[in-house]
């Protein structure tokens, strides 16, 4: 099987392609995927998971979706990297975020994105990112 980090490299760039189907097929059917852990109800399935990226594929542009860092252990990858993203009035979005994604053989079968959203809504308001925040973000991506 290759390695778990090769999986999620293949689902960014099937999004980044625009391909939903393709970035779809990583995953299980049963996937129960935590897109915003802190703040959501996870969605479950498929389908509920095709939902969310098609809302999201339609309201933000410029998605700049990337890993800084990452560790495998047993079934599970955990990363660490940064969302980037214009939203429909023009807000540029840089937030730093960590992900734990669970495996299935070579699928995915939970996922839980956490991301502080009070840095995202700084940055909506057109407050700059602060040190602290910068560290994370200015690392190189994978």
């Amino acid at each position: 099987m290759k390695d778990r980090i090769e999986v999620l490299k293949a689902v960014i760039a099937a999004w980044r392609a625009g391909d939903i189907e393709a970035a779809l097929s990583h995953m299980t059917d049963d996937i129960v995927w935590r897109h915003a852990a802190s703040l959501a109800p996870p969605l479950h399935g498929k389908s509920k998971a095709r939902q969310f990226l098609e809302r999201f594929q339609d309201n933000f542009d410029e998605v700049q979706w990337q890993v800084r860092d990452h560790i495998e252990s047993g079934d599970r990858l955990f990363v660490e990297g940064v969302d980037e993203y214009a939203t429909e009035d023009g807000a540029l979005i840089t937030a730093p975020y960590a992900g734990v994604l669970e495996f299935r053989g070579p699928l995915i079968h939970s996922w839980s994105d956490y991301l502080d959203v009070g840095v995202a809504e700084a940055r909506k308001l057109g407050q700059p990112a602060t040190a602290w925040v910068r560290t994370p973000i200015e690392r190189a991506a994978l």
